[in-house]
């Protein structure tokens, strides 16, 4: 019987930071294993950096065009569950994981990116899992490896049982603060083998905190035109990095660690906002970023908003470049485990949440943002700049520019 590798990503992105700790999430039911771990020296890699930002991009565009409206998705932890299930692959299915991943780095130097990545973000309230069928006959060099570079958790679980979902539940409702209570509604099929988890969960604070007796209605124009009134937070006379090009403008919003920050990017009012959205690409993004400039702001206006999305991301990927590892048949998961039937993937569960509020975020995410050369100055007056039509935005991470979390506000 052949047995599929059914990957799933939990994430959290939650903005504000106004709610605590909730009680702990119930234990997880299921026997914890260890192998023996294999680590690798961290390292960071800029074409790795960069193509993340490309890969968050595609994928937010990919769910956009599924969904047809609002998004929220994390690519950091896509990437981080993608890259444990590269280290399962073999021949063309590896290929094209160093490719979509890593813009053709080797998956040496994905992981030691990736390690890179852990490392720099070991604030963050989130871990990787690996739970295994009894019947999976996955192999201890395989999770030796998620072990010692990813730092996750492994259990043993029946896949197919009624109690692979409250357990699975449970661990990323602990790992997310509760913010994703539950991402499995069902059991998986008898063929399962291996299930890969990853959550996220991020809490700052804003480097300048927006006054709360500022915060009051706005009306918001929603695709189509439609109005809605609605809280926004409001500053003025007050300096952030400004983002501009011939097509966009936007704000970065730093949070009080120095290194992830909030974005929020806008077309120019004649554009149609999925047109411009389609038209990102990575290298675009990451120039518009690196082209930030401090700039007074007379008025900065952005929603007060809440937001979260589900959503199955196999097809997306698919269509990324990444087929053969959901083709049965295929797939090269060799390195994975010794099933003589092989293995494929069967599945990627995706989950984000997010809140904005006056004083920051409560999430993980990062995005690379990066102007045109040709971008004209600010004027020296101030820039107005109220987000009341369709935008983009994220969590980025100034420094390398990765993108933690992509969301569209529509």
């Amino acid at each position: 019987m052949r047995r599929t590798l059914a990957l799933s990503l939990a994430l959290s992105l939650s903005l504000g930071l106004l709610s605590g700790c909730g009680p702990a999430a119930p234990a997880v039911q299921a026997q914890e294993l260890t192998a023996q771990p294999v680590s690798v020296q961290p390292a960071g890699s800029p074409t790795v950096d960069q193509t993340l930002t490309g890969f968050g991009l595609s994928l937010l565009q990919g769910a956009r065009s599924t969904e047809n409206g609002p998004v929220l998705l994390s690519p950091l932890s896509a990437a981080l569950a993608l890259s444990m299930a590269a280290n399962g692959a073999d021949g063309n299915t590896l290929a094209q994981f160093e490719t979509i991943l890593g813009g053709g780095v080797p998956l040496e130097e994905l992981n030691a990116a990736c390690a890179q990545l852990l490392s720099d973000y070991e604030n963050l309230g989130g871990s990787s899992s690996l739970w295994t069928d009894p019947e999976g006959m996955i192999r201890e060099d395989f999770i030796g490896k998620c072990q010692g570079i990813f730092d996750a958790q492994v259990f043993s679980q029946d896949l197919s049982a009624p109690s692979v979902v409250p357990a699975v539940n449970g661990w990323v409702s602990e790992h997310t603060n509760e913010m994703i209570p539950s991402i499995l509604s069902e059991p998986f099929n008898e063929n399962a083998a291996l299930l890969l988890v990853n959550a996220l969960y991020l809490k700052n604070t804003w480097e300048t905190e927006f006054d709360p007796n500022n915060t009051y209605l706005r009306g918001f124009y929603h695709q189509g035109s439609d109005k809605e009134s609605m809280d926004f937070l409001n500053a003025g006379f007050v300096t952030f990095p400004y983002l501009q090009n011939e097509t966009a403008q936007g704000a970065v919003l730093p949070y009080d660690d120095g290194r992830l920050a909030f974005f929020a990017l806008m077309p120019e009012e004649d554009a149609e906002f999925e047109v411009w959205l389609n038209s990102l690409d990575g290298e675009t993004f990451t120039q518009l970023l690196e082209s930030r400039r401090d700039t007074e702001f007379r008025t900065l206006a952005l929603p007060k908003f809440e937001a979260e999305w589900s959503g199955q991301l196999q097809d997306i990927l698919s269509d990324l470049g990444l087929d053969l590892a959901f083709t049965w048949g295929a797939a090269d998961f060799s390195l994975l485990g010794d099933n003589p039937n092989g293995y494929f993937l069967s599945q990627v569960i995706h989950a984000a949440k997010i809140e904005v509020n006056e004083r920051g975020t409560e999430a993980a995410a990062a995005t690379v943002v990066e102007a045109d050369s040709g971008s004209g100055a600010p004027p020296e007056t101030g820039v107005t700049l109220i987000f009341d039509r369709p935008f983009l935005y994220g969590i980025v991470d100034l420094q390398t520019g990765v993108p933690l979390f992509l969301g569209t506000f529509e």
